[in-house]
């Protein structure tokens, strides 16, 4: 059988007296060794130098009451035994050097004794494995009972053992995630995964965070919905801050984003205070950051880094502790090699940088986010709306088809379904409606892909590419866009192949078209999950 070994502080209260008296008090130190099922075979005391007499007493008084426990004293002198830092150091380096053997002995912590700093570190400790364990918890007798060892119990951190509590975390991360979605079952792969890792970054980091995708496809929202998440974990006190930076023109940036005291320049007539402070304990949310002249952009660096800041014409800093989310549809690593946007900037806020896909780049989400708009265009016509089932077959095939662009992404679908749902005769949208709709739709997009296909989508390709794309002739620059254009319309490598090999299949033996166009792109080094992403 393996050993038992427990490790704890000497409780300097709890566990003192000199007089024969002691024998009639409860001390959980010794305690610990008068249990009928519970062995020690050895104990590892922590004490100071200032308690030696009264550790070696334990010692002894253990020696009487379990002759065959091995107490072993180990001297730890604290300046201040309720600082957290300097007892987990002390703590974690006599566990560091601790010869532990997990094969042939089994550890418990004591928490029961020491400053309540301490027994949180030995919590810590036996959390992260750096002491390879459970904790012990002891406790006096109860009732009329007024002598004898109390009570003790285990406390094991490993939580796979706890189905139900299991259950609630998991459950609650669900909850976490269904509400940063808004509650839109969501079916796109690489959406739901980025959301997790937007969940999990949220619930435990105050770092800014950095969002890009075209305009519509939901930073702002998202922005909103992690404020809000963290707001409900109690993690932020303050307010949601947003301001799209693309209005902010001349001495109104610095003046909206830092404030100004009043005569700071023609106009301020009084002190303002600006979105930094207003955001103090709360989120900021700074739409299309890329717009930011370079002088603000160094004030927010350091607003960010230091969390004080000079409001215009004020010669006296200001504080303001907020937490930012950044968002942009352009590539700001090309705006940096322009020189309108700063390195040291882009490094501060580039930390966690997710980019939301387009509507267009998640058919598979339609559907969902059709009924999502649908409920929520009830509740704002204060009548419940719903799609005929003919209707809803023939919005669907072609709201998913490559036909449709969604360049507004999901401003384009809110409006969509809003006109539908406004029009929609006893909340009953018909195939009629539909057509119609789909007719606006087509007229609405008729010069987007033409525009997109003649357009250089050097930003992409760049990104893409790196400091290749300067080494391919004009032609090859030309022809890859396009090709990379089309097969950004399509969800899978075979049907981008249909789409771009239709005429050549009928002369060609042997039709594999995804094969075809996979050998085209790997030409370049490309493959289809770095082009459709």
């Amino acid at each position: 059988m393996k050993k038992t070994v427990v490790i704890g502080f000497l409780g300097s209260q709890l566990d003192s007296g000199q007089s024969a008296g002691r024998w009639e008090k409860w001390r959980p130190t010794v305690a610990l060794t008068q249990h009928e099922d519970l062995v020690v075979d050895r104990l590892e005391l922590f004490h100071d130098r200032r308690h030696v007499s009264l550790a070696a007493l334990v010692k002894q008084d253990i020696a009487q009451t379990s002759p065959e426990t091995e107490v072993k004293l180990v001297e730890m002198n604290l300046a201040n035994p309720w600082d957290f830092g300097e007892v987990y150091a002390a703590l974690y380096d006599w566990a560091s050097a601790y010869p532990f053997d997990t094969t042939k002995e089994n550890y418990q912590a004591h928490i029961t004794t020491g400053t309540h700093v301490a027994q949180i570190c030995l919590f810590l400790l036996v959390e992260a494995r750096f002491l390879p364990g459970v904790l012990l918890q002891s406790a006096p007798p109860r009732g009329r009972q007024s002598s004898g060892p109390g009570s003790h119990e285990i406390i094991d951190l490993d939580l796979s053992r706890y189905d139900a509590i299991n259950q609630r975390l998991h459950n609650a991360q669900q909850d976490a995630l269904k509400f940063l979605k808004s509650g839109i079952a969501t079916r796109n792969a690489k959406f739901n995964a980025l959301i997790e890792e937007v969940e999990r970054v949220a619930v435990q980091s105050k770092a800014p965070m950095l969002l890009t995708g075209p305009t519509g496809a939901g930073k702002s929202m998202l922005a909103r919905r992690v404020f809000e998440l963290k707001k409900a974990r109690h993690q932020l006190e303050g307010s949601f801050v947003e301001i799209n930076c693309a209005t902010l023109r001349g001495d109104g940036a610095g003046s909206t984003l830092f404030g100004h005291k009043k005569g700071a320049f023609t106009g301020a007539v009084a002190d303002r205070p600006g979105v930094l402070r207003t955001a103090h304990q709360g989120l900021l949310f700074l739409d299309e950051i890329g717009e930011l002249g370079l002088d603000e952009q160094a004030m927010l660096l350091k607003a960010v880094e230091e969390k004080r800041f000079f409001p215009m014409g004020s010669d006296r800093e200001v504080q303001s502790d907020f937490q930012l989310i950044a968002g942009t549809n352009r590539d700001l690593r090309l705006e940096i090699r322009a020189g309108r946007f700063r390195e040291d900037l882009f490094a501060r806020i580039n930390l966690w940088t997710y980019t939301l896909p387009g509507l267009a780049r998640r058919r598979e989400d339609i559907e969902p986010n059709v009924d999502h708009q649908l409920d929520k265009a009830s509740q704002d016509l204060g009548k419940q709306v719903r799609l005929t089932a003919e209707g809803r077959a023939a919005y669907l095939r072609y709201a998913t088809s490559p036909e449709a662009a969604w360049s507004g992404n999901f401003r384009d679908l809110s409006a969509s379904v809003t006109r539908l749902a406004t029009l929609a005769e006893h909340g009953r949208i018909g195939i009629g409606l539909v057509e119609a709709e789909i007719q606006r739709l087509r007229w609405q997009w008729s010069d987007v892909e033409e525009a997109s296909s003649s357009a250089a989508d050097a930003f992409d390709l760049y990104a893409l590419l790196g400091e290749r794309t300067n080494e391919l002739d004009q032609f090859d620059l030309l022809q890859l866009q396009s090709v990379i254009t089309v097969c950004r319309k399509h969800t899978s490598l075979s049907d981008a192949g249909r789409a771009l090999f239709d005429r050549s299949r009928a002369q060609r033996s042997v039709v594999n078209d995804a094969d075809r166009l996979r050998k085209y792109l790997l030409k370049f080094g490309l493959s289809w999950d770095v082009i459709s992403r």
